[in-house]
């Protein structure tokens, strides 16, 4: 049979294990705090790319200024959707991933 522990050996064990539970929350933290990093980044990452391509459609067609939200989408819809259009857009996508290999 075991030996009973004593209840200063017992409130020892019951310390040790309270610091080791508070270690491991502040790792969760750590773990938690890195993921929303990353997180954010990715969405900063997308915001430029949206804001850089808008202002780049912006500066190639001037003209979609006075057009709203909903007529530029309906705009853009049409352009894409013609032909040529998908022709070209498949051609830059290609070219671009033969650059990468």
């Amino acid at each position: 049979m075991p030996k009973q522990k004593t209840l200063s050996e017992l409130e020892a064990e019951h310390a040790a294990c309270e610091q080791r539970l508070v270690q491991l929350q502040h790792k969760a933290q750590q773990y938690e705090n890195r993921i929303a990093y990353c997180e954010k980044g990715e969405r900063r990452k997308r915001t430029h790319r949206l804001i850089t391509r808008g202002a780049a459609v912006e500066s190639v067609a001037p003209m979609v200024k006075a057009l709203t939200e909903v007529e530029f989408f309906a705009f853009a819809e049409s352009v894409f959707a013609l032909p040529k259009v998908q022709t070209l857009l498949a051609e830059a996508v290609c070219s671009h991933d033969q650059g990468r290999t």
